[in-house]
């Protein structure tokens, strides 16, 4: 997965602004002095407001008259906007992170193998076999391998037919990519391909039972892998 690299003062601006508040520099309640930040950043006062509302959007500050401009709790973020799950998995300070997207993998990614193996046409079933055929070929490669294991993960969820689905695996993907990079990182690891074709498989079986028992086993199987990693890194 590439890094993300703003474009231009503006994105840049906002990338400056949530890293502080991401390292807790800028810690819950914190008010924001706007005109020495303006300075600070050598930008005008409108360019700064616009980066301000940016970070508002997304639940990360708020003003209020006679109060200012604030940071907000934690539980105030747009926790499924990709920018916002982006900046928290990069500054690594939240460990409990992806132990809170692997509950959802759990929740969400199940159903939608159920629903795949319902609603995937032509396509979306040469996609899943392409995906997996990468991740076969990719072999002792990390890169490789998280972006196969990226690239079938989305083919299921385009599988579905769903639009917020679809929403919901642009978050997933940033977090699984970190997921990813920790367990191969971590020393030699199991084969991915079993798991995968097991939910491919069923897929084209047309078995939704089976698709949604396969995919709940693969994210469980990855669940317990971050927890080898993760002790390994201690």
């Amino acid at each position: 997965m590439s890094e993300h690299r703003p474009r231009g003062l503006h994105g840049q601006t906002v990338e400056t602004l949530a890293a502080r508040i991401l390292s807790d520099e800028w810690g819950e309640g914190t008010v924001l002095d706007l005109p020495a930040l303006r300075e600070e950043l050598d930008i005008s006062l409108t360019a700064l407001r616009e980066a301000l509302k940016v970070l508002a959007a997304k639940g990360m500050i708020d003003a209020r008259q006679k109060r200012g401009t604030f940071v907000q709790p934690r539980e105030q973020w747009n926790m499924l906007d990709t920018d916002v799950m982006r900046w928290q998995t990069a500054a690594s300070d939240n460990p409990g992170l992806l132990d809170e997207l692997t509950e959802v993998r759990t929740v969400v990614e199940p159903a939608a193998a159920r629903i795949a193996a319902e609603r995937a046409d032509s396509a979306d079933l040469d996609a899943l076999r392409a995906a997996l055929d990468d991740m076969t070929t990719a072999g002792d490669d990390p890169e490789a391998s998280v972006r196969a294991d990226l690239t079938f993960h989305r083919a299921l969820m385009t599988a579905t037919h769903n639009n917020f689905l679809l929403q919901v695996e642009r978050v997933i993907a940033i977090g699984l990519a970190e997921r990813d990079k920790l367990v191969h990182g971590s020393g030699p690891s199991d084969n991915p391909v079993p798991s995968h074709r097991k939910v491919l498989d069923a897929i084209l079986a047309r078995d939704p039972g089976a698709a949604e028992s396969a995919m709940f086993a693969l994210v469980t199987k990855s669940r317990d892998d971050l927890d080898k990693a993760k002790k390994s890194r201690r």
